[in-house]
């Protein structure tokens, strides 16, 4: 059974930086692309970075320049550095890992998505 767990959200000043962690547990093998995307009321959910595991890059034009995301392929997790945030930022975050392969090189079925990091920006 595959689990998803974030961390890191919270409150910030503008200008302040945040981290995110999203984990993934189970009997998991690989992970391609694992991915942070988020959301406010109202909105769609939108793509913020995706990085896959051969270590290529996707990012908003929001956010070029003022985050980052990181990668540890053993442990399953990824990270997103958040610098220089702004109110427009704010938004409860999600991770997203893609083309899942079990323990025995079995693609895990579904479209997982984690728990949700909110991030508040304000002064």
């Amino acid at each position: 059974q595959v689990q998803l767990v974030e961390s890191g959200g919270g409150l910030v000043q503008p200008g302040g930086s945040l981290r995110l962690s999203c984990a993934v547990s189970g009997s998991i093998f690989s992970v391609y692309s694992m991915g942070w995307y988020r959301q406010v009321p109202g909105k769609e959910r939108e793509l913020v970075a995706t990085k896959n595991n051969g270590g290529v890059t996707e990012y908003a034009d929001a956010v070029k320049g003022r985050i980052a995301i990181t990668r540890d392929n053993a442990k399953h997790t990824i990270y997103l550095q958040m610098n220089d945030l702004k109110p427009v930022d704010a938004s409860n975050y999600y991770c997203r890992p893609v083309g899942l392969l079990d323990a025995t090189r079995v693609a895990c079925e579904g479209d997982y998505w984690g728990q949700g990091s909110q991030v508040t920006v304000s002064s």
